[in-house]
């Protein structure tokens, strides 16, 4: 954004409003050429090109969120395509438009008679379109081209889309379309594919702090760097909201914008205060935690906005752990980049993330709780003994070393004064233990898995090219295996799910079947066996019970070796040590080769 086209001398009404009259700075400093946008710099350029070679489609389609400048580069194409000057010496659409043209001021003003501007979300009948249709036929009467700015697009009816759909596709030459839209899942892709489509991206805070700078010093007004850094991260990449939050923090300053007005005005916490809350959760300072929280709360920030900003903060050493460089980002306090530094050193990424799952969970339960200032107060006594805490590899290296209990860190449950250990001390990144398979049973031979029926060899199946006409099954399993190998997975699904086998020859199988069975399924199961294995097959069902399913035994061996894994001791002290943890899955290795003429191995210990 840049200054106006006729600039305002500070103190008196602008040239083009009412004298005594007040134009917000969302609307003076609306850009209204391609080098006064700010953020958008991929769009511009790929506009530019388009312009500079001639290719310029039919229909424009912009989307982003509020405020970041769809409806004013909407208004910029316009001016862009029909810019003329008075001596005639512009003959088609250009970008370079360094002075108002001849058409431009009502097109900024929105009152051009060949530029429509109409809002979706109030005209989304087919009856609007149907009028656009009606009247994008006629020549534009003063303009080079007829230019149809539709603002929310995702609001129209199915049937207005589909009365658009024709037009849109082949409108006449002098007719251009432009859309605009937050919610561009809800435009039908029969629209988009029809549109140059453009996706406005968040501005970046950096960047909003540069800008609202800039417009501080045109307005003649004195602003703190971190006042307007605070506008600039609440305003979350919206242009038009940083501008918005900067009137608003002109009218409650009453002079000087300074940080601490823009945080009443907020309702937001110091981000020092912010930084020493996050230490003394770090160190298990309880005391000191909750005593920074009240006092916050008692000067006006919101339980729910303090938990943001530490969960904010705690994001940010993360990254910075990560990539050392976000911690150059101008939008943010020296403290914040200076102390960020340090804890991202200190501290290790798993205790970061501890922090970071607990604090997304303990937003939501303040902004639920009807006492918010408890519900925080509770959240942050959750993080801060979540630092006394052992991890899962302390615990069963302590397990491994004797038994003994697992070291935690001394809890400070009472005030801020005791001598604990630093922050730095406390959440150095220890050393990593080596990955740990937890027990299979009760000891490692009566763990091992039971050789599965799918494990036993195939009798005389090899490849399709093997000499042998004709194949011998030995077994269920090896049927399987042999359907398993054809790549039949809908038999091989059926054969486990829904057969119970009651008897089984090579060239007869009886079989009894579960109600999901398909209907077709013994037909078919005959054909395909005389197919593959070269001789006829016979396939009886039975009325006896059979054996279990090949499926159900698979559970029924998962389950027992899960109650084995229960069962043991090594996994029990684990349990205890977790109050509410639980069991959700095991998985067996797979048993190692015998050796041929070697003693058997030795069982390991735990």
């Amino acid at each position: 954004m840049s200054e106006p086209a006729n600039p305002a001398v500070p103190g008196s009404a602008p040239a083009d409003q009412p004298a005594g009259g007040y134009r917000v700075l969302a609307r003076k400093y609306r850009p209204s050429s391609f080098e006064d946008l700010i953020g958008q710099e991929a769009m511009v350029r790929t506009i530019s090109n388009a312009f500079e070679s001639g290719r310029i489609p039919q229909a424009w389609i912009l989307t982003g969120v509020r405020g970041v400048g769809k409806t004013t580069t909407a208004r910029i194409l316009a001016r862009a395509l029909n810019y003329e000057l008075p001596d005639g010496s512009i003959k088609g659409p250009t970008i370079h438009m360094p002075v108002m043209g001849v058409q431009d001021q009502a097109i900024i003003d929105s009152r051009h008679i060949d530029v429509l501007e109409m809002d979706a979300a109030s005209h989304n009948g087919v009856d609007d379109v149907r009028q656009i249709n009606d009247a994008v036929r006629y020549a534009p009467v003063s303009a080079r081209y007829k230019v149809y700015i539709l603002d929310e697009v995702h609001m129209l009816s199915t049937a207005a889309f589909n009365a658009l759909l024709k037009t849109l596709e082949e409108p006449p030459p002098h007719a251009k379309f432009i859309f605009a839209t937050t919610e561009i899942r809800k435009v039908p892709v029969t629209v988009l594919s029809r549109c140059q489509r453009f996706d406005l991206r968040r501005v970046d805070a950096a960047v909003l702090v540069d800008h609202l700078a800039k417009i501080a010093a045109k307005e003649n007004i004195e602003a703190e760097p971190a006042a307007l850094a605070m506008i600039a991260r609440a305003a979350e990449g919206s242009v038009r909201d940083a501008l918005s939050l900067f009137d608003q923090g002109i009218a409650h300053a009453a002079g000087p914008v300074r940080a601490e007005d823009v945080r009443q005005m907020l309702g937001l916490a110091d981000r020092v205060r912010i930084v020493d809350l996050f230490e003394a959760l770090m160190k298990g300072d309880i005391a000191s935690a909750l005593g920074e929280l009240r006092a916050q709360y008692d000067i006006g920030a919101d339980p729910a906005v303090v938990l943001g900003d530490l969960a904010e903060f705690t994001h940010f050493v993360t990254r910075v752990k990560v990539v050392p460089n976000v911690a150059d980002d101008v939008s943010l306090s020296e403290a914040e980049r200076v102390r960020g530094k340090a804890f991202a050193a200190q501290l290790s990424m798993r205790v970061l993330s501890r922090c970071w799952q607990m604090l997304l969970k303990g937003v939501g339960e303040v902004q639920a709780s009807g006492r918010p200032v408890a519900a925080a107060e509770m959240v942050l006594v959750r993080i801060a003994y979540a630092a006394d805490l052992p991890t899962p590899d302390e615990v069963i290296k302590s397990l491994g070393d004797g038994g003994g209990a697992a070291p935690s860190r001394p809890a400070n449950n009472g005030g801020g004064t005791s001598a604990g250990p630093s922050a730095a001390q406390s959440f150095a990144p220890r050393q990593e233990s080596p990955r740990y398979d937890a027990p299979r049973g009760a000891s490692r031979s009566s763990a091992a898995p039971s050789p599965r029926p799918s494990d036993e060899p195939v009798a005389q199946i090899g490849p399709a090219e093997s000499a042998a006409p004709v194949l011998s099954l030995g077994s269920f399993e090896a049927m399987i295996a042999l359907v398993a190998e054809k790549r039949d997975i809908g038999t091989k699904m059926a054969l486990e799910r829904d057969v119970r086998l009651v008897r089984f020859e090579d060239g007869q199988i009886e079989i009894a079947l579960q109600p999901s069975a398909p209907k077709t399924f013994v037909h078919d199961l005959q054909r395909k066996l005389t197919a593959w294995t070269g001789k006829r097959w016979i396939v009886v069902v039975s009325k006896e019970q059979g054996a279990m399913t090949v499926r159900a035994q698979a559970d029924a061996r998962q389950a027992e070796v899960e109650r084995d894994v229960q069962s043991d001791p090594l996994v029990q002290e684990v349990l205890n040590k977790f109050p509410g943890a639980k069991i959700v899955a095991v998985t067996q290795n797979a048993p190692e080769a015998a050796v041929p003429d070697a003693a058997p191995p030795e069982e390991d210990e735990d």
